[in-house]
């Protein structure tokens, strides 16, 4: 392959001198290789003269065919580097703790089923600080609310509903429905989000203002206290799915909803495994619960 490479640089410089530098060879030794691959071919394939380097009528009428060998020389090049990347790769995350929980598990059977040897390292924080990780390189991607951050690609994955979590025996955990405006008088519990937090955003968008008593990271340790009657909150349906605490879940009108995406810088530039494990994830997205 040295030699069709040695040929396309010489006739690419029109120089056997400036293709040995730019390659690293010696003049002596580029020419080794074009008089090596002309004496294979039984073709004269250059023509030296003081204008440079050109190919002969021969030359010209193979060089297309020199051309796609080294084409495909390259793609079965980065196919090997992909492969070898499946092998060894490490898919570093940035996630949050539903995710973690009710996604992640199912996702990985299913990945390492089909490439067993991929790691997976996870770092779990808030759409903010998932942001911050994929834009100074600390994960691949990360589990963000497509409308959290900013100068990032984002593939929307899946929609869910989010629930008024009440105290077991709150007057509003009789209802079959809550109204947003019925939260506002009691204390708020929020899921600490980073700057985009959905409840309050859709407490916004109603004109409404949550009476927010406690700011908390973890979805569990909120549910916690609203079991202990120490205020209500909104989480996700998906975090709620299993639990043993005694609390009370009710959708609200009007609905709060919550999208959750894949955000990266750039899909080009994502290493070969995260690259394959985000194309899984979008291949599989109908059967995420």
């Amino acid at each position: 392959m040295n030699r069709y490479l040695a040929l396309q640089k010489i006739v690419e410089m029109g120089s056997f001198t400036k293709a040995a530098e730019v390659l690293g060879y010696t003049q002596s030794s580029i020419s080794q290789m074009v008089a090596s691959l002309e004496s294979e071919l039984s073709i004269k394939l250059l023509n030296r003269s003081r204008t440079g380097v050109k190919l002969t009528i021969e030359g010209a009428q193979l060089y297309p065919f020199i051309e796609r060998t080294i084409l495909q020389y390259r793609a079965m090049q980065e196919k090997a580097n992909e492969i070898k990347g499946l092998e060894t790769g490490i898919i570093r995350v940035g996630t949050i703790s539903s995710i973690t929980c009710h996604w992640m598990p199912r996702l990985i059977k299913g990945f390492q089923e089909i490439y067993p040897k991929v790691q997976f390292l996870f770092h779990q924080g808030d759409y903010s600080s998932i942001q911050e990780w994929i834009k100074t390189g600390a994960v691949d991607f990360g589990f963000v609310s497509p409308y959290a951050v900013t100068d990032l690609e984002v593939i929307s994955i899946k929609n869910g509903e989010m629930l008024a979590v009440l105290p077991e025996h709150h007057p509003l955990a009789a209802q079959d429905r809550v109204r947003l405006e019925e939260l506002t008088g009691e204390p708020f519990i929020l899921l600490e989000e980073g700057l985009y937090s959905e409840p309050l955003a859709a407490f916004e968008q109603a004109g409404f203002t949550a009476d927010i008593k406690y700011t908390i990271h973890d979805d569990y340790a909120i549910m916690t206290m609203v079991e202990a009657g120490l205020g209500i909150s909104i989480l996700a349906e998906l975090v709620l799915r299993r639990t043993n605490y005694h609390i009370v879940c009710r959708p609200i009108e009007p609905s709060v909803c919550r999208t959750i995406g894949v955000a990266y810088k750039d899909k080009n530039s994502l290493p070969v495994a995260s690259k394959y494990f985000i194309e899984f994830l979008t291949e599989n997205r109908e059967e995420l619960p």
